[in-house]
């Protein structure tokens, strides 16, 4: 089970209690009626038709027995009699009045899973599924999910919609391949990345959508327990959302790790997440979720930053760069080879990367702290005032101008 707030349902029956009860059955119904009709917009409408009903109801006459076999007949009575006014479709009205089962007939497989996976269909771009994700597994809305991505509703409403008709007939089976397990992983990696780190805009962090993706993939670890790489990104995600408290100031400036007060650390996560990881990190295959989660886990362990197990953890990123060979992974051995090596060691792994990354503001930013490292103001100063001009995250920007001040202030005192 997750720790509380994490997609838990409140034990009184009043309305808030069935607003998380709604909210848990939500993602359960819609796989039903999908895998019914086979139609994922028509469903999803009938499901909030019924969700409103339900709200309207529940309340006043109580809460059924069978609340999610409740849901089910409702979208599919609902879905049934929208075929039948349509003339047009009488062969359709055919097959859905066979599919239509009795009240006490109601099934009990949970489609959640299967869900989250049809969501994450490889015909879809990764800002297609996070989109669709978010709205029929993580139930939040369409305006929701814009304000986060910063988008306008329209657009986002314009994406999901083209999402949802491209996987339109597509199988709704769990298809738990290496494959399609990776494709959810990864969109799941990405939203709880949106969320830990914004990419831009004014907030370093959007709690709702690291909260959300660690829900989802709590549910993805309940189905696969023994899955390395699911418990890898499981814990991964609780090691780095433990330091959410300590990671802004009181204006929601940027705090880097070496500054955090540590005493902030959400220790019941950090206990969580290194069991997780130590788990996850026995179990073959190791992939690129288990091995991070370890890096983090190094992070987490220790009280005070120069403690930290530095070439511990370069040789962890060096079995990540073999692995992904994604070039941020190289940046981030460059400053773990800058702690072990020094800084001039740093600066020459980072030359190859202005081809794979270039103009990106990381590699300015780091080579920034590197030659503050080595004593050359200037030269710092030029590369955070660089980093600065192509960030888009607000929060990041300002502390390089921060940093940027200071060594050019540093600068001018005499030595």
């Amino acid at each position: 089970m997750g720790p509380a707030g994490w997609g838990g349902v409140g034990d009184d029956g009043g309305v808030e209690g069935i607003d998380g009860l709604l909210r848990e059955l939500t993602p359960q119904v819609v796989g039903v009626v999908v895998r019914r009709f086979g139609d994922f917009a028509a469903a999803e409408d009938a499901v909030q038709e019924a969700l409103i009903a339900a709200a309207r109801t529940w309340p006043r006459d109580g809460v059924p027995d069978n609340p999610r076999g409740w849901l089910i007949q409702a979208a599919s009575r609902r879905l049934i009699d929208e075929i039948r006014q349509d003339q047009a479709r009488r062969r359709r009205e055919e097959l859905a009045a066979r599919r239509e089962v009795p009240a006490e007939e109601v099934e009990e497989q949970d489609d959640t899973l299967r869900l989250l996976f049809l969501c994450c269909h490889p015909a879809l771009s990764p800002a297609s599924a996070i989109a669709l994700t978010l709205r029929a597994v993580g139930g939040l809305t369409t305006a929701e999910i814009a304000k986060a991505y910063l988008v306008p509703e329209a657009t986002m409403a314009q994406r999901i919609t083209r999402a949802k008709a491209r996987l339109k007939g597509q199988e709704f089976e769990l298809q738990e391949s290496d494959e399609r397990l990776r494709q959810v992983l990864h969109v799941l990696y990405l939203v709880f990345n949106e969320g830990y780190a914004s990419s831009s805009g004014a907030d370093l962090q959007r709690s709702d959508l690291s909260a959300e993706a660690i829900r989802l993939t709590w549910m993805v670890h309940r189905s696969l327990p023994e899955n390395g790489q699911v418990m890898g990104l499981l814990a991964l995600m609780l090691l780095n959302d433990a330091r959410r408290l300590a990671r802004t100031g009181p204006a929601g400036e940027l705090i880097p790790l070496a500054d955090q007060d540590r005493s902030l650390w959400d220790q019941e996560l950090i206990t969580e997440g290194l069991a997780l990881a130590v788990d996850a990190f026995g179990r073959q295959p190791l992939g690129e979720y288990q091995l991070q989660a370890a890096i983090a886990a190094l992070h987490d362990e220790v009280d005070k930053p120069e403690d930290t197990d530095w070439p511990q953890i370069l040789a962890l990123y060096g079995l990540l760069e073999e692995l992904s060979g994604n070039p941020m992974v190289t940046v981030n051995r460059a400053i773990a080879l800058a702690m072990v090596e020094g800084p001039e060691a740093g600066l020459e792994l980072l030359e190859p990367l202005d081809e794979k990354l270039p103009g990106h503001y990381r590699l300015d930013a780091v080579r920034g702290h590197f030659w503050e490292m080595l004593g050359d103001d200037e030269a710092a100063a030029n590369h955070f005032r660089a980093a600065a001009r192509r960030t888009t995250s607000l929060p990041e920007r300002d502390y390089l101008i921060t940093k940027a001040a200071e060594v050019s202030g540093a600068a001018r005192r005499p030595r």
